[in-house]
C-alpha cells in the first residue's frame, strides 16, 4: 500500500522542515527505515536549498513537492520556475585534492547521488524537475 502527496510551498528556507516531516510521515508509513529516511530527508534538503538559494536566488518562488511511496521505493519530485539548471551536469568534486585546491560548490549534488538510488532532470514547459528515487532496502521482508 503506497501514498501520494503533493503541495507547493514558497521558495523559503524556513519551509524544509515542512518537507521533511511529510517524507519521513510517508515513509513511515510503508514501513521505511530510520536510515533511508534521514537519506531521503538529506537530499531533499539539500536540493530545495539548493534551488532557493541559486535557482530564485532571493526572487519569489513556489516549490512544488510530489512525492510517491511504496513499500519497495520513494520517489520525490522537485519543480519550480527559476531560470533552467541541470544540477546533473555538474561534475563530481575532486574530494582527492587539496582542500584550498577544491572549487567551491559541487558537494551537494554529489551527496545527493551517493544517497538515492536514481536521479534525473528534466527541463520542461518552463520548469525544472528533478526526480530522486530510493528503494527500500526492505524489500521482500
Amino acid at each position: 500500500m503506497g501514498s501520494h502527496v503533493s503541495f507547493e510551498i514558497p521558495a523559503e528556507l524556513d519551509q524544509i522542515d515542512r518537507i521533511s516531516h511529510e517524507i519521513e510521515r510517508c515513509m513511515k508509513n510503508v514501513g521505511m527505515g530510520e536510515d533511508e529516511i534521514l537519506d531521503v530527508q538529506l537530499a531533499v534538503e539539500e536540493a530545495v536549498t539548493n534551488t532557493i538559494l541559486h535557482g530564485y536566488d532571493g526572487a519569489i518562488g513556489i516549490i512544488t513537492i510530489r512525492i510517491d511511496t511504496s513499500p519497495q521505493h520513494i520517489a520525490i519530485e522537485i519543480a519550480d520556475n527559476a531560470p533552467a539548471f541541470d544540477p546533473l551536469s555538474m561534475p563530481d568534486p575532486d574530494l582527492g585534492a587539496d582542500l584550498e585546491d577544491r572549487k567551491i560548490g559541487g558537494l551537494g549534488i554529489f551527496l545527493i547521488r551517493k544517497v538515492m538510488d536514481e536521479v534525473t532532470y528534466r527541463y520542461v514547459d518552463n520548469k525544472n524537475i528533478l526526480l530522486m528515487v530510493k528503494d527500500s532496502s526492505q524489500k521482500g521482508s
